[in-house]
């Protein structure tokens, strides 16, 4: 029997005015485009976790207002299944003088159009698959995850 573990993350859809933000990152040495998103780390609940990993990438506070929905996809290139929990909510509080994360080339508010168009560069089908199912209100309240994943 095989030890297999999904890699557990999260990710966040932020709209504003019709724009997604986005977030133009390295991964096997070519640019991609993906929602802020990163690893839960150990003892972190999933809306602490998204809140953080914006923080991280875009430099935004986030506070996760409801759940997108959970999705599974595994990357051919490394034999790699992630589990990703995907919330929406409003970023606010930019701060211009916070670091990024090193991998983080720069940030994109692009239109569902925009993001259409650069399909071939997303890191996931998730990418996208995400804002569709946001934009389809698929919006599941916070209140019905327990309290050990909200």
């Amino acid at each position: 029997m095989s030890d297999w573990r999904p890699s557990v993350t999260v990710a966040a859809v932020i709209e504003r005015g019709g724009r997604f933000l986005l977030v133009e990152e390295l991964q096997d040495g070519r640019r991609v485009f993906n929602q802020p998103a990163g690893h839960l780390d150990p003892g972190e609940s999933l809306a602490h976790a998204v809140a953080r990993e914006v923080m991280e990438e875009t430099a935004h506070r986030f506070v996760p207002a409801a759940l997108v929905g959970v999705y599974r996809w595994t990357y051919p290139a490394k034999d790699v299944t992630f589990l990703r929990f995907c919330f929406a909510g409003e970023a606010s509080g930019f701060d211009p003088a916070r670091k990024l994360d090193k991998e983080i080339l720069a940030l994109h508010w692009l239109t569902l159009e925009e993001l259409q168009a650069r399909a071939a560069q997303h890191r996931s089908p998730l990418v996208l698959r995400c804002v569709q199912d946001y934009l389809a209100g698929r919006r599941f309240p916070l209140e019905l995850l327990s309290r050990e994943f909200a």
